[in-house]
């Protein structure tokens, strides 16, 4: 399949449990010379089998604040109690490697980037109902009850957003086959 005509960074975003992971990659794997992930800064502590580098960039609070005090960060928020932010440094570095950029980021991220006047496309991932979200968060047993009770009651504000006509496309994520589809054929569109 031909490299997309539009080079602009595509936000995926959607609430945990979605699958957002899952098509981002299979997105990478079939296209690897076209897309390049931002590795996101982090205060949360990894998860078992996540490399700092590769999963996201593991850091301090203190170190998290340094990057925004110093204007590193294009987007970063506060989610479960824990930060989260992409620097600048990591677009440009996929960019320059002639790469459309991928970002993997929440509401707050999104509002933040459409403030700053980045022209990106923005795509959101939901699941099919709140029922097969929770099942979801529940299978991963990453996170306890509290954790998956406010993911859930973030899952509705941000599902409002998306609603409100924040994103270029909505894909709802009941099959990842076709959800797969949906989005390939959306970031390989033309402008």
């Amino acid at each position: 399949m031909a490299a997309p005509q539009d080079r602009r960074p595509i936000v995926i975003s959607g609430p945990s449990g979605v699958g957002k992971g899952t098509l981002i990659q299979r997105l990478f794997t079939t296209h690897p010379d076209t897309f390049g992930f931002t590795v996101s800064h982090t205060t949360r502590k990894p998860r078992p089998g996540e490399v700092d580098g590769v999963a996201y960039f593991f850091v301090t609070r203190e170190e998290f604040s340094a990057l925004i005090e110093q204007g590193a960060l294009v987007e970063h928020a506060c989610f479960s109690g824990n930060y989260y932010g992409t620097s600048k440094r990591t677009i440009d570095e996929q960019t320059a490697r002639g790469l459309v950029v991928v970002l993997d980021i929440e509401m707050q991220g999104v509002r933040q980037l459409k403030d700053s006047g980045i022209d990106a496309r923005y795509v959101f991932i939901r699941a099919p109902s709140f029922e097969v979200l929770e099942e979801r968060l529940r299978a991963r047993g990453t996170e306890g009850e509290e954790d998956v009770q406010r993911r859930l009651a973030q899952a509705r504000v941000e599902l409002e957003y998306a609603e409100e006509g924040a994103y270029d496309k909505i894909i709802v994520n009941g099959d990842v086959e076709e959800a797969y589809k949906e989005l390939e054929m959306f970031v390989l569109a033309e402008r």
